[in-house]
């Protein structure tokens, strides 16, 4: 066989091998390219999402402070001006939960004894304004864990219906709060001496209540009492653990 034919041959093989590595290399080049360009544009979406959603919470933020401010001012102006204490506690109870509302967007709001040292503030608060007295009870070996916003929440607004219950309805003077641990459950039990009712109460509050206590993924039961009055018992698992 002629050598020259041979060589060209040889070198066309090389040729179509080169131009082979070299196109698998642009598309290599051009897949990574490509997902590098989708990786860039999804961080870039991602930092304009994260923007708008912090605009929008400090937009929120905002309002929610403009509303605690100017109702915040005449619910004040009705405590102060309210012919009776129940009137009174009514509108404050009203405030306070406005205060929630707003001081929900800010944050977490602690452990578990920071919520319940809040709440024994704002219950002695309520019972002093009208006359009446808390007897809180809390076990020394209650564990501290950190709650949610939710939990928290959920935590104020059942006690404070069940006083509001108590006060309003009930016309109690002397409440008892027990807080206990039982097992990997917190028992919280609220007590009073008012004039009770027979059976579980129906309401747009007692439903509140109850749904309430199912986001807590817990139980809650109305039941009468040695003091005369009606038991409020809310049983619910205690943070970090399983129902």
């Amino acid at each position: 066989m002629n050598a020259a034919p041979l060589a060209l041959l040889i070198l066309f093989l090389l040729a179509c091998a080169l131009w082979w590595r070299e196109r698998r290399l642009a598309r290599r080049l051009l897949r990574e390219r490509s997902s590098a360009r989708a990786e860039l544009e999804a961080s870039f979406a991602e930092r304009e999402a994260l923007a708008r959603e912090r605009l929008a919470a400090e937009e929120r933020e905002r309002i929610l402070a403009d509303l605690h401010d100017d109702i915040g001012a005449r619910l004040l102006n009705l405590i102060h001006a309210s012919p009776s204490a129940v009137q009174a506690d009514i509108a404050r109870t009203i405030l306070q939960d406005l205060r929630d509302v707003v001081s929900r967007s800010c944050g977490a709001p602690g452990t578990l004894h920071e919520v319940l040292q809040d709440i024994r503030g704002e219950a002695e608060q309520r019972l002093l304004l009208v006359g009446g007295r808390l007897d809180w009870q809390q076990a020394e070996d209650l564990p501290d864990p950190p709650l949610a916003q939710g939990q928290a929440l959920h935590l104020f607004r059942i006690v404070r219906e069940a006083l509001s219950n108590a006060l309003h309805h009930g016309a109690a003077n002397h409440v008892r709060i027990r807080v206990v641990c039982s097992v990997d459950q917190l028992v919280f039990e609220i007590t009073d001496d008012g004039a009770g009712s027979a059976g579980e109460p129906e309401g747009r509050g007692s439903d509140n209540m109850r749904r309430r206590a199912a986001e807590l993924r817990g139980t809650i039961a109305w039941n009468t009492d040695t003091l005369g009055g009606t038991q409020v018992l809310l049983r619910f698992p205690l943070p970090g653990t399983r129902a």
